[in-house]
């Protein structure tokens, strides 16, 4: 009886502890919204793998988040990209890590596929290097 009471109060506690870790903001929470640079890929052999594991398509709205990005963006979270100098806008997935590095100077956090970047004003030829964006990560 009192081993059975145990465990019944055992089970309650985990089950109110597990509620609690769920509810809870993650500690190193990715900003929703900051200021950065977009490059693009560049030239890519066909049937290259992106770090998720997916076939990559330059062509995709996808992106490849910054290894020196401290949280890292998970793998399939949805970022809403906005060029600052024109307004254009559009939602890209995560599905990559760039090794790219970012600094004070270079605020680099996104590498966007070359359709993507073109999308959303950045020149290829002759290659502008970047576009300064605002990215909002989405629920």
């Amino acid at each position: 009886m009192i081993r059975s009471l145990l465990l019944a109060r055992s089970a309650i506690g985990l089950t109110a502890l597990a509620a609690v870790v769920v509810a809870a903001p993650p500690s190193s929470a990715v900003p929703l919204a900051d200021t950065c640079w977009a490059t693009h890929y560049g030239p890519i052999p066909p049937g290259s793998y992106t770090a998720s594991g997916e076939i990559f398509d330059n062509n995709a709205d996808t992106a490849a988040t910054s290894l020196s990005r401290d949280p890292q963006l998970p793998f399939n979270t949805l970022v809403k990209v906005t060029n600052n100098a024109n307004g254009a806008s559009l939602v890209v997935r995560i599905n990559d890590r760039g090794t790219f590095a970012q600094t004070p100077q270079e605020p680099k956090c996104l590498d966007l596929t070359d359709g993507a970047f073109q999308r959303l004003g950045g020149v290829i030829d002759p290659d502008q290097g970047h576009i300064e964006v605002t990215q909002e990560v989405l629920p």
